[in-house]
């Protein structure tokens, strides 16, 4: 697919850059917090306080990968047909975040803010999966 295009699918494509640099943001609103003041981002996630410094340090750690997985949606933002194993990364790695989370939601692990990451995540799971759609539809090469 080349980056001259018009109609439905120029209007497509613009729409899955703004999903993109969305998804960029996301990222970043979560993991600014998660760096900056990782106890105090666990205390809002898990209704608990951080003690462990190997703890904290993995804590940050994790949200230091949702950091640069924001500059990886950038990326994708600029053309969304090139980088699409970013995406692919990106998806899998939120489904999994979401699985879990949800798994320690249900039992009794977090606090309800958890549930707004969990239900942000799945958000873009769900026009991840239709983005590659799309491009699948469109002919264009996954990966």
């Amino acid at each position: 697919m080349t980056e001259n295009v018009s109609g439905s699918v120029g209007r497509e494509l613009k729409l899955f850059r703004l999903l993109f640099v969305v998804s960029a943001l996301w990222n970043f609103a979560g993991a600014f917090p998660g760096l900056t003041d990782t106890v105090g981002m666990f205390q809002r996630e898990f209704g608990r306080a951080l003690i462990d410094p190997v703890m904290i340090a993995v804590y940050r750690g994790a949200w230091g990968t949702a950091f640069i997985y924001g500059f990886g949606f950038l990326m994708v933002a600029y053309n969304p047909y090139r980088h699409t194993g970013i995406v692919l990364m990106g998806g899998i790695g939120k489904l999994l975040f979401a699985l879990n989370l949800l798994g320690m939601y249900l039992s009794g692990w977090t606090s309800n803010f958890a549930v707004l990451v969990i239900v942000g995540d799945l958000f873009f799971i769900i026009f991840f999966a239709y983005y590659f759609l799309r491009l699948r539809q469109q002919g264009c090469k996954i990966l």
